[in-house]
């Protein structure tokens, strides 16, 4: 007897690769699937999280529809950006979108006062700098001197220290 094959839709694969889907989805399932399992079915929650968690969605959000209306492109970086955008939250820091997926996951680890919460904030991070790293070289293939000349004045990642 053979054994059944499992078919995925290439599109939920798509999906489910998606970085807003992971930050924004998976991974709070994963935290709260861990804890319920941790601490057999209750779920201790912290309150003061729960702004980092808004906080971090909302300027991913807000960040990426201003984006998108500035400088064209695709949400992401499937399509680079038409133009550099120095302005608004961009004269702060080169990534605010990806800073508001590390926000959000600050706040998934306090509200739920979870360890696994701060080992997935951490791999996310060293992920997302080194997606970051690719997508600098991307960018300044594409816009040379002016995006090395932004590079030099604005922060990677939080202003006025990295």
């Amino acid at each position: 007897m053979r054994p059944k094959r499992i078919f995925i839709d290439p599109r939920i694969l798509r999906w489910i690769g998606r970085t807003p889907v992971q930050t924004f989805s998976l991974c709070p399932l994963a935290v709260i699937a861990f804890e319920l399992a941790l601490h057999r079915g209750v779920l201790s929650v912290v309150p003061l999280g729960a702004p980092l968690l808004i906080w971090g969605y909302l300027q991913y959000l807000w960040v990426g529809r201003y984006r998108l209306r500035l400088a064209g492109g695709s949400q992401g970086m499937d399509m680079p950006p038409e133009q550099i955008i120095s302005r608004g939250p961009y004269r702060f820091t080169r990534n605010p979108m990806y800073l508001g997926h590390l926000v959000f996951l600050l706040g998934l680890a306090l509200t739920f006062w979870s360890w696994f919460a701060l080992i997935i904030l951490g791999s996310r991070a060293f992920w997302f700098h080194r997606r970051v790293l690719h997508d600098e070289e991307r960018l300044e293939g594409i816009f040379g001197a002016e995006y090395a000349a932004y590079r030099a004045r604005v922060k990677r990642w939080i202003p006025g220290i990295l």
